[in-house]
């Protein structure tokens, strides 16, 4: 789809950035087995699926949580986590691609997404990384899944590094979409480069009253606006859209993303309950269980290059550039490619 605010962005994104997007692969302390095509997962085309087959919901830690489930429920357990603004349709021609070869796949709607809802009036509706992250180890134990392999993108991928370095011993492995995203305020205070700076415009936005009044008038039309943005390649019709956007009307969706984006400004306060976790964070960890990094060649979206986050990863690691014109949405733009480098990483 056509977008003038895309017409230069590559310049927006650095040659760093670009450079990474050239590379065909960065290795960590070991690689993993790179081979010409995807090996072990049938062959899709994007698009091919558009609804879960099986769709729950279950009480974890503060959360009613909806999920979609797929595969034998004896199965290896793969956990698949959605970023903003999209939702669990990321995976729908992923998880059935796993559930094939033998995975049982749980993607859940994140906290202000879908069918999830906080069981309690007054919980704060928190949007801070701890927080995202320790609602899915509740799913887990809610579950009785002991370790999962986690795979994720933008906020999925930043909540699976969190479980991968706080909880490695929940995590079997992990496919992280733009690789190391854990942060902290106070590395979000730092001023970035007036290029660099552009492409966070909503999260200044957001950081106004304006912006949340805004967002909460025009939510559909505005994640639409960050999906071109962030994948100008991906020609996505508009029911494809619409399956996912239904899930913004969720009613702590706007304070959910709010919270998130003045937390990482520094604008607003976390709860006491996550703030030793954030303090961990805060340091940096090294991820050290199994992981594939991934990244696509025309990502739109703000995404530091794989030569930055690289040793952060301190196991078995590989890093993915995947071709074709895919953007920010990897999952659902390049579904095989994905599934892929979740078996590959699983069976390492």
């Amino acid at each position: 789809m056509s977008n003038p605010i895309n017409h230069d962005r590559r310049r927006f994104l650095g040659a760093a950035a670009v450079a990474a997007a050239a590379a065909p692969l960065i290795l960590g302390s070991s690689s993993f087995a790179q081979s010409g095509k995807p090996a072990g997962v049938p062959a899709i085309k994007p698009g091919t699926n558009t609804s879960f087959a099986t769709l729950k919901q279950i009480d974890a830690g503060v959360l009613n949580v909806g999920y979609a489930e797929a595969g034998p429920s004896n199965g290896p357990v793969v956990l698949l986590l959605h970023g903003w603004p999209y939702d669990i349709h990321s995976y729908v021609d992923v998880a059935p691609l796993l559930a094939q070869v033998g995975y049982r796949v749980i993607i859940p709607h994140l906290r202000g997404y879908g069918t999830t809802r906080f069981l309690a009036d007054d919980t704060v509706r928190n949007g801070e990384p701890a927080a995202l992250a320790v609602d899915i180890v509740a799913l887990m134990d809610a579950l009785k899944i002991e370790k999962a392999v986690i795979g994720g993108y933008d906020w999925g991928a930043r909540t699976a590094n969190i479980i991968a370095a706080l909880w490695p011993e929940r995590c079997k492995a992990m496919v992280s979409v733009s690789g190391y995203l854990i942060g902290s305020q106070e590395a979000g205070k730092v001023p970035l480069p007036p290029m660099a700076e552009l492409q966070w415009w909503y999260q200044f936005y957001f950081a106004t009253e304006r912006g949340r009044a805004g967002y909460e008038k025009n939510r559909h039309e505005f994640a639409r606006l960050i999906w071109q943005i962030a994948s100008p390649q991906w020609h996505f019709d508009d029911a494809t859209f619409d399956r996912s956007a239904a899930s913004l009307d969720n009613p702590d969706h706007v304070a959910i993303t709010i919270h998130n984006y003045r937390w990482r400004l520094g604008l607003a306060e976390g709860e006491a309950r996550y703030l030793d976790l954030e303090k961990r964070l805060a340091a940096a960890p090294d991820i050290t269980v199994p992981t594939i990094t991934m990244e696509g060649d025309d990502n739109g979206a703000p995404h530091p290059p794989a030569s930055a986050y690289a040793k952060k990863f301190t196991g078995k690691y590989a890093h993915r550039v995947i071709t074709g014109g895919i953007g920010h949405n990897l999952p659902q733009e390049a579904p095989q490619a994905f599934a892929a480098a979740i078996v590959e990483v699983a069976e390492s």
